[in-house]
């Protein structure tokens, strides 16, 4: 029988876990160190480098095998495998029954990452919901050229590798700016997480917004079980 279920994307970093974990400060004093280390640069022009691949590509890594070609596994296990993430994080009972809540049979969670599969598969059996979702899209460092969010050819993978056809049947939360306005764009029912202490975008991502995951039951109550 066909799997005619929509899909619930969620974003991995700073979603499933609060950016007060600072992984993406640790995450980024790797970078500036691999930059250093490779590119033979000061810190300060590290740094600056660092921001300027971020900012026009999404992830420095990119920039980096586009101008120097680098070789992207080679960097993954030096930055993204290198992180401290089992002193870090820990596994999130809230997180896990807010999860379990929604009603499979109805909709499949799925994950959709920037990150390589090691740090995604990392990230979720650290919290202890890896169990609870169906698949991950992820960037594939492997491949020649990296597609990643807001890409729409990254959204379109992620809908092939989910199996769903229809614009309509995407639900999706990140916490970044620039993927939610281009899921909403795209079609898809999007919530911008802007966790609580975070400035509010002065024009916000998408119609939804919201403070802290527990939000998604109002907002998508069809997704849920019967309380």
């Amino acid at each position: 029988m066909a799997d005619n279920r929509p899909v619930f994307f969620f974003d991995i970093d700073n979603c499933l876990y609060p950016k007060s974990k600072r992984v993406h400060d640790h995450m980024s004093e790797l970078i500036d160190q691999y930059f250093i280390k490779h590119l033979e640069l000061s810190r300060e022009d590290a740094y600056k480098l660092h921001q300027e691949y971020y900012k026009t590509y999404g992830l420095a890594i990119e920039g980096l095998v586009r101008h120097h070609k680098i070789d992207p596994l080679e960097y993954n296990r030096q930055v993204d495998d290198a992180l401290p993430l089992e002193s870090i994080i820990f596994p999130d009972p809230a997180l896990r029954k807010l999860l379990q809540d929604i009603d499979k049979s109805r909709v499949k969670l799925w994950l959709f990452t920037n990150a390589y599969v090691t740090h995604g598969q990392r990230v979720v059996r650290l919290l202890k919901v890896d169990d609870l979702f169906e698949g991950m899209t992820f960037c594939d460092y492997a491949q020649d050229t990296m597609i990643c969010k807001p890409h729409p050819e990254m959204f379109a993978k992620a809908m092939r590798e989910a199996k769903v056809k229809e614009m309509k049947d995407c639900y999706f939360v990140d916490d970044s700016f620039l993927n939610c306005k281009k899921a909403e764009e795209l079609g898809w029912s999007t919530a911008h997480l802007v966790e609580e202490g975070e400035p509010v975008p002065a024009v916000k991502a998408c119609k939804n917004q919201i403070r802290h995951l527990e939000e998604l039951r109002v907002l998508f109550p069809q997704l849920f079980k019967a309380q």
